[in-house]
């Protein structure tokens, strides 16, 4: 009989179970996007009552790569998000949280009235801002007047940069802000048109944690007559004037301060969108520098759940190294969905309140976070002592770079090349056992042994 009711779940003619408690999403980040996958697709409930509320709907499908502004995580592909087609199964609202009534249960939006929820769920994410409050609401005022729509940037840009005269300044130290700097000189914008300028940092390109890696960016900037100024804190937006567009940025350095006439992109640090920080302050949730959460997502508001970068766990945990911003995003999300599945089950009755953790472990997720780039393909994942297997050169079409743990296993994949690779299939060698790569190990030493 076991076998029987298998057999039925992957044909799909188990009768499932109708849900119709109201599931309200924040945010349509990677962690959000995953955790309406799990519940859309679940063999055994249909939900009817999905909301996504985020600024501007759904990620965008790009028929280019070279269109995008922003490094991709690789864990939905445009591909993926056709087959998916979420559209078809939730209610997008285009509009942005402004307050969290909880006793009631619904959420407050700027523009379109009240949603009521059940369940909230918080994957609102980090967004770039400038860290000095003097210039932030300067810098709202830039994001909205040169992104008012992310979907609309690139025609944007057409008609009111490419083609005209003036400078771009990318401020910050990201993986994100080499991937404008791609995108803009890929829409015919020429390096000299460009400026790159860092925060005050140790190192200016660690964002990329590999030397031969830095210095082939480094190379690659200097060839393209990109402009890179180092050690430069940002000190004014438009000379202190509260006006839009912005026009005008100043730098304080050691040597002179720095004044250029340019488009501005921040991509220094991300932190909470000042609304969402103050709706969730006003709801009475607990933040610590983040919105603090068990292991089971739950903040202190049993009816709402949060995942993603914007979280952190409780203290108790002794945790505070870690967050899901390290994190393979879709992982995150899937893990949230498995909490909240049971839970919704009518047949099974739900508890008062969240379960007790009395062991104060945290999750262990196992997928490998990437990071993805045009011209220069990067995995970054925790890197634990071991030995590094290096193949290629960054001079030449392809450099690849593999750190092992004590005990052999994949803990890092860093790829640079100048053509397509298979973005698919490379992250599953991560957690991988030397010995199941055909020896990679034996292999690699007897042909450096074979050189000398």
């Amino acid at each position: 009989m076991k076998y029987k009711t298998c057999s039925h779940l992957k044909r799909g003619l188990w009768p499932k179970v109708t849900i119709n408690a109201r599931i309200v999403v924040v945010g349509a980040s990677d962690t959000g996007l995953a955790f309406l996958d799990a519940l859309t697709f679940s063999i055994l409930e249909t939900f009817n009552n999905l909301t996504l509320i985020s600024t501007h709907g759904l990620p965008d499908r790009y028929s280019d790569d070279n269109m995008r502004f922003l490094a991709t995580s690789h864990c939905y592909s445009d591909q993926d998000q056709a087959q998916l087609s979420l559209r078809s199964w939730i209610s997008m609202v285009m509009d942005k949280m402004k307050a969290i009534e909880s006793k009631a249960k619904h959420l407050e939006l700027m523009e379109n009235g009240k949603v009521k929820y059940d369940d909230l769920i918080l994957c609102t994410g980090l967004q770039y801002q400038v860290r000095d409050t003097q210039t932030q609401h300067q810098h709202n005022s830039a994001n909205q007047d040169v992104t008012p729509r992310r979907r609309h940037l690139h025609p944007w840009l057409m008609d009111n940069f490419v083609e005209l005269t003036g400078d771009a300044v990318l401020y910050g130290n990201t993986i994100d802000m080499f991937t404008c700097v791609e995108t803009l000189m890929h829409l015919g914008v020429s390096g000299r048109r460009i400026h790159v300028v860092h925060p005050p940092e140790e190192d200016p390109f660690s964002c990329f944690h590999n030397v031969s890696v830095e210095h082939a960016v480094k190379q690659a900037l200097e060839k393209e007559e990109v402009h890179v100024h180092h050690d430069c804190l940002l000190t004014q937006i438009n000379d202190g004037q509260h006006t839009d567009p912005v026009t005008l940025v100043s730098f304080t350095t050691d040597a002179q301060t720095l004044r250029l006439e340019s488009m501005f992109f921040i991509f220094s640090h991300k932190t909470f969108d000042y609304d969402a920080f103050k709706a969730i302050s006003d709801a009475c949730l607990v933040f610590d520098g983040r919105l603090v959460i068990d292991s089971y997502f739950h903040t202190n508001d049993p009816s709402i759940y949060a995942a993603g970068p914007l979280t952190k766990y409780s203290r108790c945990y002794h945790a505070d190294q870690w967050s899901d911003s390290c994190i393979n995003s879709k992982e995150v999300g899937q893990s949230l969905a498995s909490v909240l599945l049971p839970l919704c089950d009518p047949t099974l009755e739900r508890p008062a309140g969240p379960p007790s953790d009395h062991n104060h472990l945290i999750p262990v997720y196992n997928q490998a976070k990437i990071q993805v780039l045009l011209l220069w393909l990067i995995f970054i994942i925790c890197i634990l002592q071991g030995r590094d297997i290096v193949t290629g050169r960054t001079e030449t079409d392809i450099y690849i770079h593999l750190h092992l743990s004590p005990h052999d296993l994949v803990e890092s994949i860093t790829c640079l090349s100048k053509n397509t690779l298979p973005v698919s299939n490379l992250p599953c060698l991560y957690r991988k056992q030397q010995l199941l790569l055909n020896h990679l190990c034996s292999r690699y030493d007897e042909d450096h042994h074979s050189l000398y």
